[in-house]
């Protein structure tokens, strides 16, 4: 336990400040939070590479409480639009947390004897993208409104163009998409710090 500390807390403290940053506009449609967030699987895949899936799983684990706690957290705390988390943003956020996190455990663990990059790239993409899916759908869809049906989110079903320039497409769809190219942008120059950190400290942990 003493040696998964580490990555215990990076997760918990990536979390903790992402939902205090996810409350601050970042552009027309990202919020801070969209930029601190992705680390959470450059951690997962650290703690995996050097202590094997049992232990990513526990930092997993530690993260979904971490997320949990602020979740509640923010169900009591209010500004002019009412409780600073929903019910459906606290659903969609664990759930996305837990699904996107153990599936980036899993591919991880079956590329380990790959290429070096190919574990952490390959399993934070599509960890990465299973998250904004689920929790951009479960948050702000239409389709899922009878979830909490006395929370207003019409405002995210208003159609325009994708990021500005592109098709039509409800609010909630240019939000996903712009965490997800954030999420992409983030997998990629995250393959330098993965690289040096395992190459630091693989030596010692073996």
């Amino acid at each position: 336990m003493k040696n998964l500390l580490p990555g215990i807390l990076a997760m918990a403290a990536i979390v903790v400040a992402s939902n205090i940053l996810v409350q601050h506009q970042f552009g027309a449609f990202l919020t801070y939070g969209a930029f601190t967030y992705p680390l959470s699987f450059l951690v997962n895949d650290i703690t995996n590479r050097l202590q094997g899936v049992q232990a990513a799983r526990r930092v997993v684990l530690a993260g979904f409480v971490a997320g949990l706690a602020c979740s509640f957290v923010g169900t009591q705390l209010h500004n002019e639009f009412g409780p600073l988390v929903t019910l459906r943003v606290a659903l969609g956020s664990g759930t996305a947390f837990l699904v996107g996190q153990l599936l980036d455990v899993t591919i991880f663990d079956r590329l380990r004897r790959a290429a070096w990059w190919r574990a952490p790239l390959i399993s934070t993409l599509l960890g990465s993208t299973i998250d904004s899916v689920i929790f951009f759908t479960i948050a702000f869809a239409a389709s899922l409104t009878f979830v909490e049906p006395w929370n207003d989110v019409s405002w995210a079903a208003v159609s325009g163009p994708l990021l500005g320039s592109g098709p039509e497409v409800p609010l909630w769809v240019s939000l996903a998409t712009a965490d997800w190219c954030v999420k992409f942008g983030i997998a990629l120059f995250g393959l330098l710090p993965f690289r040096l950190i395992v190459a630091k400290f693989s030596i010692r942990v073996a």
